[in-house]
C-alpha cells in the first residue's frame, strides 16, 4: 500500500522558515521523481517543485525559486522541503507527490504575523 506522509507544516511569520519532509513507503522509492505542490486557500493546486530519483536535477515553480529547496534521502525514503523567506502567499496545504496520482495527506503552511 503507497503511503506519503508530510510533517512539518505550522504557522510562522513572514520573513521565516519552515522545513516540510514527506516519508514514502510502498513502493520503490529511489526510483521515483518526487514532487511538491500546494493548494492555497480557494485555489487550484499548483507545482512548486520536483527532484530527479537520484536527487541530481531539481526544478521549481518561479514563484519560490530562490527561496524553496527540495532535497531528497533515498536510504530514509524521505523527500523534503526548505522553505525560506516566507510569504503570507506562501499559505497553503502542501502535498508530497510521487506520480501516478500517488498523493500525500497534505500538511498545512501558514504565513502570518
Amino acid at each position: 500500500q503507497v503511503q506519503l506522509v508530510e510533517s512539518g507544516g505550522g504557522l510562522v511569520q513572514p520573513g521565516g522558515s519552515l522545513g516540510l519532509s514527506c516519508i514514502a513507503s510502498g513502493f520503490t522509492f529511489r526510483w521515483a521523481v518526487m514532487s511538491w505542490y500546494r493548494q492555497p486557500p480557494g485555489k487550484e493546486r499548483e507545482f512548486i517543485a520536483t527532484i530527479s530519483s537520484a536527487g541530481g536535477t531539481t526544478d521549481y515553480a518561479d514563484s519560490v525559486k530562490g527561496r524553496f529547496t527540495i532535497s531528497r534521502d533515498n536510504a530514509e525514503n524521505t523527500v523534503y522541503l526548505q522553505m525560506n523567506s516566507l510569504k503570507p502567499e506562501d499559505t497553503a496545504v502542501y502535498y508530497c507527490y510521487a506520480g501516478s496520482a500517488r498523493w500525500g495527506q497534505g500538511t498545512q503552511v501558514t504565513v502570518s504575523s
